[in-house]
């Protein structure tokens, strides 16, 4: 998942709905209002200690300065989930560092800068989904799947007899991603990449 940085005041936090939760149900993409500012879980892990009560250990990420919080939650501490608009688009086009994406059900149209998309402009194709999450209006993160089909385009000649999946070799892929294949995919196969990690998962 990638974040857009939104413009929101933080002023104007309370003024989305949201709900309360335990600290100890934060959950991995929950955001949440803390310390006057919206954070993302990013990470998650209970834990148990011998003494004392249980509680939850979350690696927050700030959605607008990206500076990252290591927070201890318990049960008894109640923190503001806030409800996110979930709305899917198409991306359209790139203009200079502008990425164009059209909302699937209004037909309208949002801009968000490259510098803010990341990693995932190796794999915004014209026409593919993708999920935008909105605060207030202002686009907050989006979503691709978390896997991709993708054409190697490019690679080393398979070796014969080499099937070892632990032994690797660059390729380039359809989109211009460069990665790490193993040694037994050929050119013009059709590979999983990780969305994520941008790395090579399984054959297709």
């Amino acid at each position: 998942m990638v974040r857009i940085q939104p413009s929101v005041p933080t002023s104007k936090i309370k003024e989305q709905r949201m709900v309360k939760i335990n600290g100890n149900e934060i959950r991995k993409g929950n955001v949440i209002e803390h310390k006057n500012g919206l954070w993302i879980a990013v990470k998650t892990s209970h834990v148990k200690p011998g003494k004392g009560g249980a509680f939850a250990q979350v690696e927050l990420k700030n959605i607008r300065t990206n500076s990252k919080l290591n927070e201890r939650f318990r049960s008894a501490d109640k923190v503001e989930r806030v409800r996110l608009e979930q709305k899917d688009h198409q991306f359209l086009y790139k203009s200079d560092e502008d990425y164009i994406f059209m909302d699937n059900v209004t037909f309208e149209q949002i801009t968000i800068k490259e510098e803010f998309l990341n990693i995932i402009t190796n794999f915004l194709t014209e026409g593919i989904s993708v999920q935008i999450e909105f605060f207030e209006n202002e686009a907050l993160n989006v979503s691709l799947p978390e896997k991709l089909s993708c054409v190697v385009k490019e690679t080393e000649p398979t070796i014969k007899g080499q099937t070892a999946a632990n032994s690797s070799k660059p390729a380039i892929l359809d989109n211009g991603l460069r990665i790490m294949v193993p040694q037994f995919i050929a050119q013009g196969e059709v590979i999983i990449v990780s969305t994520e990690t941008c790395e090579y998962l399984e054959r297709s």
